[in-house]
């Protein structure tokens, strides 16, 4: 965790989970992230990623050592908020849209927690406004190409303004020209977050810092652009860059 400074936004300690089948997908992970910082989740399938995920806002849980978000512990207690300052972004943007008009998707979930009438609406057309897809808001979700409906996921996640964005493999299907908008649109937000990805250009260029979890433990954590240089912790990992890719090519 060298190199992260206070405010956290995200503490995982000594975190380690076992499925009800015996398989021991985390031991004993230790992650932070301070607030603001842009961090990439990188590892061979397998390697504990989603599950790591799926704990930093409850859906999963059971295991050993603990969880904080802004200081508050993920447990039964705290579930409400920790799901409001916790956001996922799921791969298949088809498993968040679900309602009639991209409007009642990004409303959904600020509704549930209880908001109404002009504060609702004005919530809606600030996270349609980030993710440049206010003059969509009366489309059918399945009407819109599968770039704009990643972007509408986003904006589902950011209508309830939260402090940790959670992506996974955000730029997977994207066409060229779509992948750029959804990075563009990440770098403007002032939130924490942590993308789950194989896709190591992207991590590159959105994220400084980057954590290799292989084999349900941290196994590195540097700065993006050191770490993919080291072809031998790459290899050793499983990740590979392009053929031909620089690592000290992209521009942040």
């Amino acid at each position: 965790m060298e190199g992260v400074t206070a405010p956290l936004s995200l503490e995982v300690s000594k975190l380690a989970f076992a499925y009800p089948d015996g398989h021991q997908a985390l031991f004993g992970v230790d992650l932070a992230l301070a607030a603001g910082e842009r961090v990439a989740l990188l590892g061979p399938n397998g390697a504990g990623k989603t599950t790591l995920v799926l704990h930093l806002n409850g859906i999963l849980g059971g295991g050993h050592g603990t969880v904080r978000v802004a200081g508050l512990p993920v447990d039964r207690g705290n579930m409400a908020e920790i799901r409001r300052r916790v956001g996922i972004v799921f791969q298949d943007p088809d498993d968040q849209l679900f309602m009639p008009t991209v409007r009642e998707d990004v409303a959904f979930g600020p509704a549930n927690a209880g908001l109404r009438g002009a504060a609702l609406e004005e919530r809606v057309r600030e996270a349609l406004e980030r993710v440049g897809m206010t003059a969509y808001a009366d489309r059918p979700p399945h009407h819109l190409s599968f770039g704009q409906r990643r972007r509408v996921a986003v904006a589902t996640v950011l209508a309830m303004r939260p402090e940790i964005l959670v992506l996974d493999e955000p730029s997977s299907n994207l066409d060229p020209a779509s992948r750029r908008e959804l990075a563009d649109i990440l770098r403007s937000l002032d939130v924490t977050v942590l993308m789950v990805t194989h896709d190591l250009p992207y991590a590159l260029e959105l994220c400084p810092r980057a954590v290799i979890l292989s084999e349900g433990v941290i196994a590195a954590d540097a700065p993006t652009a050191e770490l993919l240089a080291d072809q031998e912790l790459m290899a050793s990992h499983r990740l590979e860059l392009p053929f031909g890719f620089d690592p000290g090519s992209t521009r942040r």
